[in-house]
């Protein structure tokens, strides 16, 4: 973990943001048509557990209560473009690519609860190791909602097995940021064949009594727009998350 503030990832970081700006609360982005807007808003109410809505901006609006001063067109590390569901650009400034009729979404992010375990002394390989988060799409379908469907994405931290109980009650008390693993142990009973070779993120390395973990991931917007092609949206590059200014027990229960 770093000791870089909210504000200095969001203007000067552009790669993945595990790790960094301990106890403040990361969010993943979509933004998308207000035509669309009902159809994510529908979604993330059906699909709460991987969808946790922070907030919602106003056709066209770049700010967010979540930090006051911050600008979503621009202080993301890292977006998509995407154009009825095939990715077509991943800039570091999104400026050049919003629209007057886009409505944002935060959704809660699983690195916030990081903070959390680490003060419980449960280890994070990825940030041990420099990494992304890995990530994998599942053969879970979420609750289609209008034109939306597609699978559930997950992330994984490998937890020493003595440890497990405790990962998943402390996440448990952050259900806004994804709450409880939704998985532990087989890859195969998520339909994931290779936990080497992660659909977003980078391979982590598990140490001896490691056990795969799994919690329901904010990447899932992206796996529905894959699905289901809208015209146009805006994410976030995955693990490339917005760094808000509001601190992570802030949704702890």
């Amino acid at each position: 973990m770093t000791t870089m503030t909210p504000a200095q990832v969001r203007r000067g970081h552009q790669g993945p943001t595990a790790g960094l700006a301990d106890g403040y609360a990361q969010a993943n982005l979509i933004a998308v048509p207000e035509d669309w807007a009902y159809d994510v808003l529908l979604f993330t109410q059906r699909n709460p557990k991987p969808c946790p809505v922070l907030d919602v901006t106003d056709k066209g609006g770049t700010t967010t209560f979540l930090a006051g001063n911050a600008d979503l067109m621009r202080d993301v590390p890292r977006y998509r473009i995407w154009e009825h569901g095939e990715l077509v650009d991943e800039p570091t400034d999104a400026s050049g690519h919003w629209r007057d009729d886009l409505v944002a979404f935060l959704i809660g992010c699983s690195f916030t609860f990081e903070s959390a375990l680490k003060r419980a002394n449960v280890p994070l390989r990825h940030v041990e190791q420099g990494r992304n988060v890995p990530m994998y799409v599942t053969d879970r379908e979420c609750r289609p909602a209008g034109r939306l469907h597609g699978p559930m994405v997950v992330s994984l931290r490998y937890i020493p097995a003595d440890l497990i109980a405790v990962a998943t009650e402390v996440t448990a008390r952050m259900p806004a940021v994804h709450g409880a693993p939704v998985h532990v142990g087989d890859p195969g009973a998520l339909g994931i064949h290779d936990l080497d070779r992660p659909d977003f993120g980078d391979r982590t390395e598990p140490h001896e009594g490691d056990v795969p973990v799994f919690w329901a991931c904010g990447v899932t917007p992206q796996a529905a727009v894959m699905a289901s092609k809208p015209p146009f949206a805006i994410t976030h590059a995955p693990g490339h998350m917005f760094v808000t200014d509001v601190p992570d027990l802030a949704y702890r229960l």
